[in-house]
């Protein structure tokens, strides 16, 4: 075995990490018979040789000797090896002439390479992979089609012994994996599509198995998504019906493995507690894939959604919220029914789905306000009983213990799993807006350490929240003058602005003037900036505020400006001291700062205007963007700043939320931008969507544009402010 690995000189090829000197030892190792040494060693393989997806010339390097493997009986865990050999050939350029068309000087040109020369070198040996599909090793069978679908040169025999392999085969997420490869075979390959389409619809229709027919209706969705049918939703959901009632008492039988400190292991064993006690986890994977068809087809999405949280269930509820946590992210829609449900999924005795409705509801800001009654009456349970921690439930597991494996696309890997509880509750509550979160946020803040976002989701809570500025003011006061003051420190000054808790300007006091060398600008700005919403009531630290005018940094020396205006009204050294930061030779971080604060004077500071208007045809767009707001808001020239806040609001998306609230303050001023107005209000998808990433006030922010947009719209249509 590994006939001929001494005879390559790993040392003179890399890997992430430098010489790829170890990576015999991981070859080793993946052939062992200690199952914990074949799961660190699959992990060295993907986080050295495989690192993020990349191929080095020691994965190439690898490729024989991984096929080896495969083709050895004998070697446990062949399964994940095949999805280690999938992933590394699986990537696909555009075309072959992409290769020609890239500089062999720029270091883009090795990657791509590599890329092909894997594509080409496992293609070469994919025979391999034929005689899988009827391996006796499971785990082998559910991997081998997508390495055939991916990998394999000859599509049109690969389809063949793939439907062929159905008529046996009886596991069912093997079968699933077969109708899965089938369909990725006719995306690839556009000569087979037609024929592939109509047999998925054929056995969508035919097939005994209501799974398997889920699976070829999701297949086919995905093959041909412009013909998916008119009454998909009442299908679908009368498929899962069907394996719902099929699979009551059973659960998913799962594979044993044993527990390893590596980063497989962990997302293995959080696959296996989000399945356990589920008798058919893989619907998940096939919604998924269905809802990614329907793409824009949001009512039918949000119907299918609905639908689920109906299930009696609760893997089917769970399976929705995390499905309808991607569709809300993307889409805009009606979705105060799907909230509802949502809500109602946390007084459910199974932790996981009340953790997940959790973890949902805390993105949602003022989308959350369906379920605000839900919310408050689980934050009145005991804490013994809220807390909706995970736990396993029952005893069944996934199966496929690669890092690549299928499941991967699945809910508890977005970033939401350890985040619920008492706290994740409160902060949905509290950023939906409702004040039956402030006696709860009081009680917080007297008892325990504050999640940091709930110090941020203060803003939202209105007059009722200024009960909470001395207990805010008592935490500030305890917080060290040490290393890490800004982290422990700005969420408790943002808080106390929010809520205008001027008595605490001593405390804040303390803190500006203690600020350790360690992001000590950064501890200013926050202590000046809650000084500043203080206004008039911070006159005791107006020295402290005139000291720092003159500071080296442009956003320290920009918010000490503002405070000061805020608490003085007197213009005499602020527009001196936002006028050094406008100027040739100013960063752009710099001009925007001093901009903005000229803006929240207004017309008092009109006579800074001429200083302003070199930066409208700055070719930084934020300088554009800032210097157009502020020269509107200081002095009314419409004229000016209109084309460039137009410019900017088609140049750049993540622009639109500023330019929008400017055009609303514009008002008739604004009346030519009523066409992107009302486009933007027409539009299904969010304005700041992204695919495979997201942040947590991402929907909240495209909500706000939409209400700035309406509040513009109704003010230029009124034909005044």
């Amino acid at each position: 075995m590994l006939t001929g690995i001494e005879e390559v000189d790993w040392a003179s090829l890399g890997h992430a990490y430098g010489p790829a000197d170890d990576v015999p030892e991981l070859l080793r190792g993946l052939a062992s018979a200690d199952p914990a040494e074949r799961e660190t060693a699959l992990d060295g393989m993907y986080g050295a040789v495989h690192h993020q997806g990349d191929v080095y010339d020691s994965t190439l390097a690898c490729i024989p000797f991984l096929l080896e493997l495969v083709a050895d009986p004998a070697v446990q865990d062949r399964g994940c090896i095949v999805e280690l050999l999938t992933s590394i050939g699986g990537i696909e350029l555009d075309d072959d002439e992409e290769l020609d068309e890239i500089d062999p000087d720029d270091e883009e040109f090795i990657p791509a390479a590599n890329y092909a020369m894997a594509a080409a070198a496992i293609a070469a040996g994919a025979d391999v992979f034929l005689g899988l599909v009827s391996d006796p090793d499971l785990e082998v069978r559910l991997a081998a089609p997508c390495a055939l679908a991916s990998l394999h040169p000859e599509p049109a025999r690969v389809l063949t012994l793939l439907r062929e392999r159905l008529t046996v085969e009886r596991d069912t997420e093997v079968r699933l994996a077969l109708v899965a490869a089938v369909g990725r075979i006719a995306l690839r390959h556009a000569s087979l599509r037609t024929e592939t389409v109509e047999w998925l619809g054929w056995l969508a229709r035919a097939a005994q198995d209501p799974g398997l027919r889920l699976a070829a209706l999701a297949q086919r969705a995905r093959c041909a998504p412009g013909d998916i049918p008119d009454d998909i939703v009442p299908w679908v959901t009368g498929l899962l019906e069907e394996i719902r009632t099929s699979a009551l008492g059973t659960t998913a039988p799962g594979i044993e493995r044993a527990a390893t400190p590596t980063l497989i292991g962990q997302v293995r064993e959080l696959l296996e507690e989000h399945a356990a006690g589920r008798p058919a986890p893989w619907t998940e994977e096939l919604l998924r894939t269905l809802h990614a068809a329907l793409d824009d087809r949001v009512d039918d999405r949000i119907a299918l959604v609905l639908a689920q949280l109906r299930s009696p269930d609760w893997g089917q509820r769970s399976d929705a919220i995390w499905l309808c946590g991607g569709l809300i992210r993307i889409w805009r829609g009606r979705y105060e029914e799907v909230v509802r449900l949502v809500g109602a999924q946390l007084d459910d005795p199974e932790p996981r789905l009340r953790e997940a409705a959790t973890s949902f509801l805390e993105r949602l800001f003022e989308l959350g306000a369906p379920a605000a009654d839900a919310l408050a009456a689980r934050l009145a349970v005991g804490p013994a009983t809220g807390s909706g921690g995970s736990t396993r439930s029952g005893t069944g597991t996934t199966r496929g213990g690669g890092a690549q494996g299928s499941g991967l696309g699945g809910g508890p890997q977005n970033g939401f799993v350890g985040r619920s509880g008492r706290d994740g509750a409160l902060l949905a509550l509290a950023r939906a807006g409702d004040t039956r979160a402030v006696p709860l946020l009081a009680r917080a803040l007297e008892e325990h350490e504050v999640r940091r976002e709930l110090l941020y989701a203060m803003d939202g809570l209105g007059p009722s929240a200024a009960m909470l500025a001395p207990l805010l003011r008592r935490r500030l006061a305890e917080v060290e003058l040490d290393e890490r003051l800004y982290d422990r420190a700005a969420p408790l000054l943002y808080a106390l602005a929010a809520v205008r808790g001027s008595q605490a300007v001593p405390e804040v006091l303390r803190v500006l003037r203690g600020a350790p060398a360690n992001r000590r600008d950064w501890v200013r700005e926050s202590a000046l900036r809650t000084l500043a919403a203080f206004g008039p009531a911070a006159q005791e630290a107006v020295p402290d505020m005139r000291g720092l005018l003159a500071a080296d940094s442009a956003t320290v020396a920009t918010t000490a400006a503002r405070a000061l205006w805020a608490a003085e009204g007197d213009l005499g050294e602020v527009l001196t001291a936002l006028e050094r930061w406008l100027r040739p030779g100013s960063s752009g971080a710099d001009w925007c700062s001093a901009a903005q604060a000229l803006g929240e004077i207004g017309p008092a500071a009109a006579s800074a205007a001429p200083a302003l208007r070199p930066g409208l045809a700055s070719r930084d767009l934020w300088v554009r963007v800032r210097s157009a707001a502020a020269l509107w808001r200081v002095s009314g020239d419409a004229a000016a700043a209109l084309p460039v806040l137009l410019s900017a609001w088609e140049e750049n998306r993540h622009a639109r939320v500023d330019v929008a609230e400017c055009l609303a303050e514009m008002g008739p001023a604004a009346s030519e931008a009523q066409l992107i107005i009302l486009t933007e209000l027409t539009r299904r998808r969010r304005h700041n969507a992204r695919e495979g990433a997201s942040g947590s006030h991402d929907v909240h922010l495209d909500e706000k544009l939409l209400t700035v947009c309406r509040a513009a719209l109704a003010r230029m249509e009124r034909g005044a402010f």
